[in-house]
């Protein structure tokens, strides 16, 4: 097949000994919870299906590859389920990083009075053989301990979950996994490569990927069942609705396994992370009411009366969308505008929404900081940094950084960092934690505010060339601990019991700031004139990619105005 690149070998032996990668635990271990209703109670009610997670598993077979931090090991679920729970799928992941994973295991709740009469989980008709590394059909026997990659096949009326790995080429016996009726799951889509496997003998490559739900807002209720895919093709965008495998639906009449305020508390004061900044920084956060009171003021378009704001935002305009007509600014005091960009990190608080994410198998606490000020960037021209003077700066600045709890333990599972007009997230094992807690440091970058796992230097635009905006980061003694300093503003799914105000500043729509619009090019164009012109154009191309945002942006908006707030976040 040509485009691939067959990666093979002769014998096992050719390979260096591959290490057992382990596995990841919390460095603290996980309190008990207060009392509730179903979170942490390690069982979730998905309607017609009760759901486990887990996490113990067994080797099945390991892809060895020649290339660096590509082998890949596969699992199924260790030893006897419990009484009536029934594997769906086995689960894979690098070697690269320590094992810590879950797939879900599903018993049947159809109640069999129902006039249906169709049970919610059966065992498939037959298992097809989609890859085998060993492709020779002289050599496939019982003894060969070679990864084949079995489909399930579902009988008319329901889907499969995942796949099923064997080390030999004996096809597997039908009850060790189920499918699911249709309605009882819902479409996922690929998300990234995994690893590209090739066959031996006929150099087939295998390319496996990670699923997630493709409804996967606030409200979404598809559950991830930790399954993967594989094809011996890539996909195309128009593919991911045939897929073949789904993922399951909550469709239970309440979120039972999402947290109550007591057991909210708990899981702040127990992981909330200590947010650092930079020993350099000049623009802290604050908190809203404190910039209000301090002379932050209303404008609208068209009218040059501005209008001071009430301490909690009861003033604002309310509601609706961002149609530009109102925008807020520092106080109007050349002295008390200086005064009001420096923040002040004593009074700063992070603002928390929580809300359900894959249908409610797991809790986002979403932490909000504000800073009255963003600060200006500084620019890296290969060796050379230069410090701009206007370009990155807007009033206001809303970031955001969010923990994935698993709603069948109250496990931290991964920490989305927001940075910029982007983000990524960070599983558990690659954070650092205060020592003796599950409380993870988040390094804020210098004048930016964006938020990254480690102390060092980002580079926003051409790694390869070196060329770009820096976000520095490092230690200091200057933080602000979210498990203490916070303020839980949203938790909707919890808005019948009235327990969670929404201050009136989370209900103004318009713009924290006004519109900005640098000459960044033009300025960034005049320090081309510092390299010599055999560089120049490769320079060029580098700066052509530096973000949008630096020729100029309107105002940021706030929480509720984001993407995330109601959907999910960037993966």
């Amino acid at each position: 097949m040509l485009g691939y690149k067959c990666l093979h070998w002769n014998n096992v032996t050719d390979l260096p000994p591959l290490k057992d990668p382990g596995t990841f635990s919390l460095p603290s271990s996980i309190p008990q919870w207060p009392p509730g209703q179903g979170f942490g109670s390690g069982t979730i009610n998905l309607g017609k299906l009760e759901v486990i997670k887990i996490t113990n598993f067994e080797f099945v077979w390991r892809y060895r590859s020649v290339e660096k931090n590509k082998s890949m090991s596969f699992y199924k679920p260790e030893g006897s389920l419990p009484k009536n729970f029934h594997c769906l799928g086995h689960y894979c992941q690098s070697d690269s990083h320590p094992l810590r994973g879950y797939v879900l295991a599903a018993r049947d709740l159809v109640d069999s009075l129902e006039e249906e009469k169709k049970p919610a989980l059966v065992e498939p008709v037959d298992f097809v053989l989609v890859w085998s590394l060993n492709d020779s059909a002289e050599e496939r026997n019982d003894t060969n301990e070679c990864g084949y990659f079995w489909f399930p096949q579902p009988p008319e009326g329901y889907r499969a979950i995942g796949f099923v790995v064997t080390k030999n080429s004996a096809k597997p016996e039908l009850n060790v996994v189920r499918c699911v009726r249709a309605d009882l799951t819902d479409n996922c889509e690929i998300h990234k490569v995994i690893v590209t496997a090739v066959s031996e003998s006929l150099c087939v490559p295998l390319f496996i990927w990670r699923t997630r739900p493709s409804d996967r807002g606030m409200w979404g209720k598809g559950v991830s069942a930790g399954t993967f895919v594989c094809r011996t093709r890539l996909l195309v965008a128009r593919e991911n609705l045939k897929l073949g495998i789904a993922c399951l639906k909550n469709l239970a009449s309440g979120l039972h396994a999402m947290p109550n305020v007591e057991q909210i508390q708990a899981l702040i004061q127990h992981y909330g992370p200590t947010l650092v900044f930079h020993p350099g920084e000049s623009y802290f956060p604050s908190s809203v009411s404190w910039f209000f009171k301090n002379g932050a003021v209303l404008c609208e378009k068209g009218n040059s009366i501005y209008q001071l704001i009430e301490e909690n935002g009861s003033n604002l305009p309310p509601g609706g969308s961002n149609d530009k007509q109102f925008w807020i600014d520092l106080p109007c005091d050349d002295q008390q505008r200086d005064f009001v960009k420096r923040g002040n990190l004593g009074s700063s608080k992070l603002y928390i929404h929580i809300k359900p994410a894959l249908g409610g198998t797991f809790t986002d606490l979403v932490f909000w900081i504000f800073c009255p000020f963003n600060g200006p960037a500084t620019l890296k021209l290969g060796l050379v940094d230069v410090s701009l003077i206007s370009i990155g700066q807007h009033v206001c600045d809303w970031e955001h950084f969010t923990l994935r709890i698993s709603n069948f333990s109250g496990e931290l599972y991964s920490v989305y960092l927001s940075q910029h007009s982007g983000g990524e997230w960070i599983e558990a094992y690659d954070l650092e934690f205060i020592p003796g807690s599950n409380r993870a440091v988040i390094y804020s970058s210098k004048h930016g505010h964006a938020s990254f796992p480690k102390a060092g230097t980002y580079l926003q635009g051409s790694t390869l060339l070196g060329i770009g905006i820096r976000n520095d980061t490092a230690c200091s003694d200057v933080f602000v601990d979210s498990s203490s300093q916070y303020e839980v503003v949203a938790a909707e799914y919890l808005s019948r019991e009235g327990v969670v105000t929404e201050p009136p500043w989370l209900q103004y729509m318009r713009e924290w700031g006004p519109k900005v619009v640098y000459d960044s090019r033009e300025e960034i164009e005049r320090l081309m004139d510092r390299f010599p012109r055999t560089v120049r154009v490769s320079v060029a191309t580098a700066l052509r990619k530096l973000p949008v945002e630096l020729s100029g942006e309107e105002g940021p908006t706030g929480p509720k105005e984001k993407n995330n707030w109601y959907g999910d976040e960037r993966w």
